[in-house]
């Protein structure tokens, strides 16, 4: 049985709001701390050294654009990719299966960190003089985006650490200078050339470049390819999800 089921879904979120979030009083209230505290962190730095920032006239929320939508996917993808670790007894009976497990984690952690995002970017916006414009359909591409590469590349993840232990390290060192890499602190089109072209095989550049379309309507963004991003999570989402209906059975048994 392949296919989840509402009933099964629903019983898993609850189940991880429980251990994840209900443990302490503060567990979403830490949710919310972590990105308002780098996006402090970030302003403090930047406007020592600089009277504005790369786009826009105020540093929260340049850095809230960009950071926002790097943390949303650093946090998806990882729960998704420990959701058979995480939910490996109860896969032991016959009506949960790992899809059931993946679409878990994935929904539950996408509410929160659209909500994480939505409160931060709504005290931005009304506390500071900001100037947004906000453009929605630019916004909802980009939680699309993000949605997608946190599945699929999850999804990927999830059949790797779950197989070879030694992946997780391999890809946290991989993966460890995406936050330099991915235009959180800067703007795609200053990057000269030939970097910028290597940056843009990054699809987290696209990402953060659709979601701060969103807010800036006089920032141009033609770089953003939704198709790429789109095609790199559709390779590694079915991927990996071919090779954790063939071998989930195995992992389960290690």
């Amino acid at each position: 049985m392949l296919f989840a089921t509402p009933r099964i879904i629903s019983a898993l979120i609850l189940r991880e709001i429980g251990t994840s979030y209900g443990r302490s009083p503060g567990g979403y209230l830490w949710a919310l701390a972590e990105p308002v505290l780098g996006i402090a962190l970030l302003t403090v730095i930047f406007s020592i050294g600089f009277r504005t920032p790369p786009i826009g006239v105020n540093f929260p929320l340049f850095y809230a654009t960009g950071l926002l939508p790097f943390l949303m996917f650093v946090d998806l993808s990882n729960k998704v990719a420990q959701a058979i670790n995480y939910s490996k007894q109860l896969l032991a009976y016959p009506r949960v299966t790992f899809i059931d497990a993946l679409l878990g984690r994935f929904i539950l952690n996408f509410l929160t960190q659209f909500l994480v995002a939505f409160i931060t970017l709504a005290g931005v916006i009304l506390c500071f003089d900001t100037r947004a414009a906000l453009n929605f359909s630019q916004i909802a591409s980009g939680l699309g985006l993000i949605a997608a590469l946190s599945f699929g590349l999850g999804t990927f993840n999830c059949f790797m650490m779950s197989m070879f232990q030694i992946w997780q390290r391999i890809y946290a060192i991989f993966t460890r200078p995406l936050l330099l890499l991915s235009g959180v602190i800067f703007v795609y089109s200053t990057v000269p050339e030939p970097y910028r072209g290597w940056l843009w095989y990054n699809p987290l550049v696209h990402i953060v470049g659709r979601v701060r379309a969103g807010f800036y309507p006089n920032y141009d963004a033609p770089f953003v390819s939704v198709s790429y991003v789109y095609a790199i999570s559709a390779f590694f989402g079915i991927f990996g999800l071919l090779l954790l209906r063939r071998y989930h059975r195995d992992i389960l048994e290690r």
